[in-house]
């Protein structure tokens, strides 16, 4: 992998981690069309780390004040706030990924291997996106969230381990049609990402260093350059997001995620 590749990638991995167009799509898809070799899982692990440290950074001073307050809950049985069971809400919609992850891993990782197969699934993001757009009432705010609710955002978080399907897609739109304003359901899905893209990236990590010696082909460099463009590039997408969705709509990411699919279904065919 080139330097220049690495950088690329990164970028495509922090923008599409957070913006709902679906991060392991463009990692199957753009590599595919421009000839270049699939990201190994030491890249794909720099890159991922990349994006959580994106997140850490920019909600920083809300995560301090979530796993504060949760702990002060916990152990000092201080009376609940918001952050502390904002805490808890994060916590039970993790469980859904987890167990979704464990159980599908194995047949979910055999469709990275079939572009058709991730076009088909962004045609499903550019659906879910529209009709979460079409029905959500959009009147609360994270604090209104109840305990199901939670867990369906977490449910669809999970679905989201099938390439193309968008993490923070699937996460916004069930926020919508839960009844969240736009800009709550992103920020609940952004501070969602925290435990299961830490998971996720430890998980690659230890596979990493166990199966293959800790040895890399793709180089010290490139994975460096390749974490720093998904950090860079994953805090940008975050910050324009939630900015656009104060008022903007996602029927733009679902008419790019329809192109794109549709593109790739012909490119497979032509294959």
């Amino acid at each position: 992998m080139s330097n220049f590749e690495a950088i690329i990638l990164g970028i495509l991995q922090g923008a599409t981690e957070f913006l709902p167009v679906s991060s392991s799509g463009h990692l199957v898809l753009f590599p595919w069309v421009a000839g270049w070799n699939i990201p190994g899982l030491a890249f794909d692990t720099m890159a991922h780390l990349g994006t959580l440290a994106a997140v850490l950074i920019y909600f920083f001073r809300d995560l301090v004040d979530i796993v504060r307050d949760w702990f002060q809950r916990i152990f000092m049985r201080r009376p609940e706030t918001e952050n502390s069971r904002l805490g808890w809400l994060l916590i039970i919609g993790t469980i859904p990924g987890v167990v979704i992850g464990l159980v599908g891993e194995d047949f979910f990782e055999t469709l990275f291997a079939t572009p058709a197969w991730v076009a088909f699934f962004l045609l499903i993001t550019a659906a879910i996106l529209t009709v979460s757009e079409r029905l959500g009432k959009r009147t609360k705010g994270t604090g209104q969230i109840l305990i199901w609710e939670a867990l369906l955002i977490g449910a669809a978080q999970g679905l989201a381990i099938a390439p193309g399907i968008s993490r923070s897609g699937a996460t916004i739109a069930m926020g919508l049609l839960i009844g969240l304003r736009r800009s709550a359901a992103a920020r609940f899905s952004f501070l969602l990402s925290v435990p299961i893209v830490f998971g996720a990236g430890s998980m690659q990590l230890y596979k990493w260093a166990t199966e293959t010696g800790a040895s890399t082909a793709v180089g010290l460099l490139p994975m460096i350059l390749g974490f720093l463009a998904a950090a860079i590039s994953g805090y940008v997408c975050v910050r324009f997001l939630l900015s656009y969705l104060q008022r903007g709509k996602l029927y733009p990411f679902a008419i790019y995620c329809t192109v794109v699919g549709i593109a790739g279904l012909i490119l497979s065919a032509l294959q």
